[in-house]
């Protein structure tokens, strides 16, 4: 446990020093709520919530709500439906910001398993992005894999886990096709238990720019299954 305690410690300073090492987005935040809920045996609820600002939490950049149902097909075979509402503030060359707002319908499709003791899941999803300020529709695929690392020894009680992503994201357009590769490395902390508090570093790579956030999340589950007693 000491050796991970401190692997945790070097993880977090060294996170630091790498978010802050830009110019405008000195302090990038990104902040996240999601809430899971099992509706039936085969279907569930999640919803969050997430803020990413320029300069801590002052300079807000990105706000969002979202929710989708999922239903398990199969063993592990998860395929969605969700809606998604963002309010986007970016700068202009000017100095000023532009805001904009998206309404964002999105279709997916989850596939879990493990490795080992090791949890890892694929996520496809098509969202068809309307935005305003000015006009756009764009289609956009997502591909993301995760891996859920836990810390404990077999038959302890978890405490820590450790968090790995990667997410590439593709316009279905000819002119630009790549949109942003986002990558993802931190650590849960369980706070309850079904709650965790998560912190990470992510690194989100553009055509001609590269952003760095340091992210911290909470997140909880919920059984809201009439019959879950019987």
């Amino acid at each position: 446990m000491k050796v991970k305690l401190s692997l945790i410690t070097i993880f977090l300073l060294g996170f630091s020093q790498v978010v802050c090492a830009q110019s405008r987005d000195n302090y990038n935040m990104w902040f996240q709520y999601l809430m899971s809920a099992r509706l039936t045996d085969k279907s569930t609820l999640t919803a969050l919530s997430q803020y990413r600002s320029f300069d801590l939490a002052y300079d807000t950049r990105l706000f969002l709500v979202s929710a989708y149902v999922d239903y398990e097909v199969a063993n592990e075979v998860k395929p969605a439906l969700g809606m998604m509402f963002l309010i986007l503030d970016s700068y202009k060359s000017d100095n000023t910001k532009r805001e904009r707002y998206e309404k964002r319908p999105f279709q997916q499709v989850s596939l879990g398993g493990n490795i080992g003791r090791t949890s890892i899941s694929h996520r496809f999803r098509v969202e068809e992005r309307f935005i305003s300020n000015p006009n756009e529709f764009i289609v956009r695929l997502r591909y993301l894999i995760s891996l859920r690392i836990p810390f404990n020894k077999t038959g302890e009680k978890e405490k820590f886990y450790g968090i790995l992503k990667n997410e590439i994201r593709m316009n279905m357009v000819k002119e630009e096709p790549f949109d942003s590769n986002r990558l993802t490395a931190g650590i849960g902390i369980k706070v309850g238990k079904n709650s965790a508090i998560e912190v990470a570093f992510i690194n989100q790579l553009e055509t001609g720019s590269t952003s760095n956030y340091a992210y911290v999340g909470y997140r909880n589950s919920f059984d809201w299954r009439k019959n879950k007693n019987k």
